[in-house]
């Protein structure tokens, strides 16, 4: 018997792959995961903006978020690596308290230049990853027994490098790397031109990316929304930066910690999508026999996992010393909930291989504002926690049901 020409697509996958084009709905229903975050942010956005009467998106306060919520999406790109390679770290808290500790020491107590206090905080959150790496890959101890360890011993080497006292104030050099501004460079009537210049070239950017991205994905015959969509997205996501941008322009300038944590981004972005280890990361986290089976290596694979993590901690312990000016025994404390917490709001599975650097930043801006905007609503802080613990435990069941549903399908 005959079949018409659309039954005849329909039953054959390369016929209908062979247009590029998939069906919106069936996009929709494979990436609801990664596209209900973004969702998920333009709700919280609005409702707060709304709550707040405004305030939230306003100049000064937009720049106040990236300023104060920095140290904790650097923390979140470590972090989603390590939950992806089907791992765990506790310990993150107490390594930006002993790498700010490390530099105030120096910087402060000694009087050395604040770059040198930097390279020595740097140093320090590498050894501690290497540490960690060590214990996890080569001799097998389960992550999460590891980092609760670390999490205690160093903790106490903070209390011993600072004398259970804090210390401050940091030279004005140190204290720019997170209060500080570019602005006045090309000028502007009211406003800061070269905030303005970068958002532009943000946006040309993400437009090229996605652009290729379709492309190559369109010349292996996989499935991609189609170009009116598409065109959609990036006016959106456009118009998006170029508002964000147009507040800093208005209020002190592009923050140099934006520059920082934009170029981690980017870096771990292309690691994660576009090299070896990324893949393998992902291979080890996602079906760790096969991955072994497949020749990848992966005690070194987890060493380095965790030595990125130490590094990365070291960055966000330099931010947070130079945001608050000085350094103290109780530093960083339960910052590693908050990168978990941003990891898998932003779409990392519980059982790893499940995972993006952009996912995990839009998770810890939902946190961000969330605790933004419910402090300038003056939630009691109590409050504030039940909220956040109430989003994640969601997130994670969401992932969860996610799962069995894709189980029970087959």
């Amino acid at each position: 018997m005959k079949r018409t020409n659309n039954e005849a697509a329909e039953s054959s996958p390369s016929i209908a792959l062979h247009t590029g084009i998939a069906d919106p709905r069936t996009l929709i229903m494979r990436n609801l995961r990664q596209s209900g975050i973004y969702v998920a942010l333009a709700v919280i956005v609005a409702l707060f903006a709304v709550l707040t009467g405004g305030t939230l998106l306003s100049p000064g306060n937009i720049t106040n978020i990236v300023l104060q919520y920095s140290y904790i999406l650097v923390l979140a790109i470590g972090m989603v690596i390590v939950i992806i390679g089907g791992h765990i770290d506790l310990s993150v808290g107490s390594v930006v308290a002993l790498t700010g500790a490390v530099s105030a020491v120096l910087v402060i107590r000694q009087g050395q230049p604040w770059w040198v206090g930097v390279l020595a905080a740097l140093a320090v959150g590498l050894a501690v990853g290497a540490w960690h790496g060590f214990w996890v890959a080569y001799a097998g101890i389960p992550a999460f027994i590891v980092t609760l360890a670390g999490m205690l011993l160093f903790r106490g080497l903070t209390l011993q490098v600072l004398d259970n006292i804090s210390l401050s104030p940091f030279p004005a050099e140190y204290q720019r790397i997170a209060a500080g501004f570019l602005n006045g460079l090309i000028g502007g009537d009211g406003y800061d031109a070269f905030t303005l210049l970068i958002g532009a070239l943000a946006v040309a950017g993400y437009a090229v990316s996605g652009f290729r991205t379709r492309v190559a994905r369109i010349r292996y015959q996989q499935p991609v929304e189609s170009f009116p969509l598409f065109v959609a997205r990036v006016l959106l996501v456009g118009a998006v930066i170029m508002y964000f941008a147009w507040q800093l322009a208005h209020a002190r300038g592009l923050p140099i910690v934006l520059i920082i944590l934009a170029f981690l981004v980017l870096v771990y972005g292309l690691l994660t999508r576009r090299t070896i280890f990324g893949r393998q990361v992902y291979a080890i986290g996602g079906n760790l026999s096969a991955a072994m089976l497949s020749g990848v290596k992966v005690r070194t694979v987890n060493f380095w996992i965790f030595v990125n993590m130490g590094f990365l901690s070291a960055v966000a312990g330099v931010i947070y010393s130079s945001r608050s000016n000085g350094a103290q025994p109780a530093a960083g404390n339960m910052f590693e909930l908050d990168a978990i917490a941003a990891a898998f709001i932003g779409g990392a599975a519980v059982t790893g291989g499940v995972g993006t650097v952009v996912g995990a930043m839009v998770g810890g801006l939902i946190m961000a504002v969330m605790s933004n905007g419910m402090q300038l609503m003056g939630v009691d802080q109590s409050i504030q926690s039940a909220v956040k613990g109430l989003v994640l435990l969601v997130a994670v069941a969401f992932d969860v049901y996610n799962k069995r549903r894709a189980g029970t399908s087959r």
